[in-house]
């Protein structure tokens, strides 16, 4: 997108791009501006540049927006606003289904004012991943894999068929069919282009993402991040989004991984560095000589978790190592070679070899990569990391600690008990620690060869010496691409893999999003009636309470190897340095050591079994689907045909009896609390995606609509329709509200009257959230759905106003 010709202010920067392409082509070059200023620009500012003078019309975007930019070292202390027009939009079905619903109903509307409904299409590239809906229902199973998509499109092909309609119906639109991959890997993989190439113009792939962990792509160099769905609709319409000027954040590499430090253990540090620090709404920008030491795919697993850290994104400009990952998943040599005769002529790309003017920041950060310790994170939060030397101790402290994000307040005599049942015939035991799931799962970390090599190695290494997991620990494997697969299976390590019981179950988020599946009822059992704190450890990006199982309290974060280490040993409750893994062959005791494979070895093996053809192969052949996929019927309707009886996808209300004159501003009268929570209040809280509860508000729903529980699926399968949403919001069984004491769950005391009901159940309509602070995607949605936002004043807190009772 650009504003062309004449109408564009900044006409005089256009110049020729040196290519040898038939008809050559054109870019706005930034360098052309002729001001200094440009050249102590951090890498991420260049990229809002060059979009604001691509696109400044004088209308969306000015020339008064380009001068904010030029002058980021001052203007982005002043809190300015400036408008960003992303290259493309990134979708996936959970967050993505509901932005089609509301572009149907656009449509709709359009129809019903007398107005051209073709009028509503994306004016940007759209792209759409299904990738949320499989979950881990068999595992442990040769037929995981067919069995868990059988039953995913039985539970969905309504949404499905939905989904298809939408790039038969839109222009620019493209989607992904499930089984195909999870969103941000396919996006790092296949999807992004680095630079775009429009008709002859040339300038950078940005992109903006119905989902938080969009920021992986920055890894690849790609200016992307989350948004509201709101948001994206606007931009997908061609919309500018406007956003401040953000602060960056600078973050200074040097040295080197130590032998067996996994990206995964850099990733949880600089989760917990950045966190210290304070990143909220900043970007954080890499660079630094260790930039060379690390893979691509290494910086693409820290971009991901740029929403734990908490900044907007964590940037990777684009190098000679971004380059060759390029050539590696199977883009073409010459598209390569643009990319860098782009990036080079608008001073975009850093050459290690070559003199530099270091760009400004507006703090600074150093990591010595040599400091980096193997960890994992939790039992609540990302960012609470902890080195696996201190595990054991700070497990302990937890099961001591007061209830909070490090603490479960069980009693000092049952803190070490153990329960013992039958699990089929044979003997468990269960305690406080014990795992219960085991998950190789998420973008973040199946993206990674590396890592996923790791993992082979030390399955192959404790199948070897005799190790096995035991029955009762729910165990899968679903990586982010069909590419994890060929490699794992060339290399020879998916064998042992299966062996411990990490079979493929699906390619998709499965246990990162909470689709983690059914507990066997025995284990369940075991835990309820026990009062058991069992944990889950999975190599995913988020454990907050209640996402990754109801049943789970104790949610870790670790390397893919580690989620094999940890379902070996059967708890969390170990020192690895001290205490063995298990028993092997012989009665002789396994420690961690003795499967752990050095870094040598992980990199030969990556070298001679991850190929350009994987990529290529899997690649060509994404979008054509599979069978079940390839048999759905779709409407050809131009305006979609709603079904009042569907409990899934439904027409939503806001644009129903629209006039083309909006309604005027309306008084907030009488308003009281309807709910009152502590810090750290998530995504995960407000707007579930996992499993309804069979006593919530949106089961009674379901059923009063004709559906059975065991078909009630997921709060995220069920985003196409508000009315299931709606009663699903703040519907966390953990959560903890303050009208309610010390009690969890999604309650609260209705004011006036003082009865205790669901939360939807005393919502008479939200008009207002106060809080100390608010991440940027739930600030945008409430203000795109007419809630107010607005924050405590320096120094005051709901506590220092008054009682809530008061709050009337």
């Amino acid at each position: 997108m650009a504003a062309t010709g004449s109408s564009n202010t900044f006409s005089f920067s256009l110049r020729r791009l040196p290519l040898d392409l038939e008809g050559g082509g054109s870019y706005y070059s930034t360098p052309a501006l002729g001001d200094p200023r440009i050249d102590k620009l951090p890498y991420t500012i260049r990229v809002l540049l060059e979009s604001a003078v691509r696109n400044c019309d004088e209308f969306q975007i000015t020339k008064e927006d380009v001068e904010k930019i030029l002058g980021w070292e001052k203007t982005s202390m002043e809190l300015v606003e400036i408008p960003f027009k992303p290259s493309r939009v990134l979708l996936q079905d959970f967050t993505g289904i509901p932005v089609l619903v509301d572009l149907a109903s656009m449509r709709g509307a359009m129809s019903e004012l007398g107005g051209d409904p073709d009028k509503i299409n994306p004016m940007v590239p759209a792209d759409l991943v299904i990738d949320h809906l499989v979950t881990a229902n068999v595992v442990r199973s040769d037929n995981a894999v067919q069995t868990n998509m059988e039953l995913e499109f039985e539970r969905n092909k309504e949404r499905f068929t939905f989904l298809k309609w939408g790039p038969s119906a839109f222009h620019n639109m493209l989607i992904i069919p499930p089984g195909s991959g999870i969103v941000h890997q396919v996006n790092l993989e296949y999807l992004a282009r680095v630079v775009f190439n429009r008709n002859g113009l040339f300038y950078p792939d940005s992109v903006l993402g119905t989902d938080s962990h969009t920021t992986m792509i920055n890894g690849l160099g790609v200016l992307g991040w989350g948004v509201g769905g709101i948001d994206a609709e606007a931009a997908m319409l061609g919309q500018p989004m406007s956003m401040v000027l953000p602060g960056v954040v600078g973050l200074k590499l040097h040295g080197t991984l130590r032998n067996g430090v996994t990206a995964t253990d850099l990733v949880l540090t600089v989760t917990q560095m950045l966190r210290k620090h304070g990143v909220v709404g900043k970007f954080v920008e890499f660079y630094g000589r260790g930039m060379e030491e690390l893979a691509l795919a290494d910086r693409a697993t820290i971009a991901n978790m740029a929403p734990e850290y908490g900044a907007t994104v964590g940037f990777f400009p684009v190098d000679h190592i971004t380059l060759e990952y390029l050539k590696i998943t199977g883009r073409e040599d010459e598209t390569v070679s643009t990319i860098e005769t782009y990036l080079r002529a608008n001073r975009m790309f850093v050459d290690y070899n070559e003199p530099t003017i270091e760009p400004t920041y507006s703090s600074y950060l150093e990591l010595d990569l040599r400091d980096v310790e193997p960890c994992i994170s939790g039992p609540k939060r990302p960012h609470d990391r902890v080195t696996l030397k201190d595990m054991k101790a700070d497990w302990h402290a937890c099961l001591e600690n007061k209830i909070g994000f490090k603490g479960y307040a069980v009693p000092k005599d049952l803190q070490d008990r153990v329960v013992k049942f039958d699990f089929h015939g044979e003997t468990a035991e269960l305690k406080h620690g014990s795992v219960v799931i085991a998950a190789i799962t998420s973008c973040t970390n199946t993206s990674n060869p590396p890592v996923m090599i790791y993992s082979g190695l030390v399955a192959k290494k404790a199948y070897e010496l005799g190790l096995e997991v035991k029955p009762w620990i729910k165990t899968s494997l679903a990586p982010g691409s069909g590419v994890v697969t060929k490699y794992l299976l060339r290399s020879g390590l998916l064998r042992y893999l299966i062996d411990l019981g990490f079979n493929l179950v699906g390619y998709g988020c499965t246990t990162c999003i909470g689709n983690s599946g059914d507990l066997d009822q025995i284990v369940a059992d075991a835990i309820i009636e026990n009062e058991i704190i069992a944990a889950a450890v999975l190599s995913g990006n988020r454990n907050f309470e209640g996402r990754i199982h109801p049943l789970t309290q104790a949610n870790y974060l670790a390397s893919p190897p580690l989620v094999i280490v940890y379902a070996l040993a059967g708890t969390v409750d170990i020192n690895f340095e001290e205490e063995p893994i298990g028993t092997g062959k012989g009665d002789r005791p396994v420690f961690l050591r003795d499967i752990w494979p050095s870094s040598e070895e992980v990199s030969e093996i990556v070298q001679s079994n991850v190929l350009v053809d994987m990529f290529r192969s899997t690649y060509e052949v994404i979008t054509k689907g599979n069978p079940m996929w390839n048999q759905l019927v779709v409407p050809t309707a131009e305006v979609y045909s709603w079904d009042p009886s569907s409990t899934y996808i439904r027409e939503p209300p806001f644009f129903k009896g629209m006039t083309m004159d909006p309604p005027g501003p309306r008084s907030i009268n009488d308003a009281y609390c309807l709910l009152s929570f502590g810090d750290c209040v998530t995504t995960d809280h407000i707007s579930l995606a996992g499993s309804i509860h069979k006593d919530s508000p949106a089961a009674k729903y379901l059923v009063e609509h004709g559906v059975k529980p065991k078909h009630f699926n997921s709060y995220g399968s069920r985003r196409g329709n508000y009315e299931a949403m709606m009663r699903g919001t703040f519907g966390n069984i953990r959560i903890v509200n303050k009208l309610l004491g010390c009690e969890t769950g999604p309650k609260t005391i209705h004011i006036p009257t003082g009865e205790k009901l669901y939360v939807y159940d005393a919502a008479m309509g939200v008009k207002s959230v106060i809080a100390k602070s608010f991440e940027s995607i739930h600030r945008s949605n409430l203000v795109g759905m007419g809630v107010i936002p607005l924050c405590f004043k320096s120094g005051e807190d709901m506590e220092s106003i008054g009682h809530w009772s008061d709050w009337a």
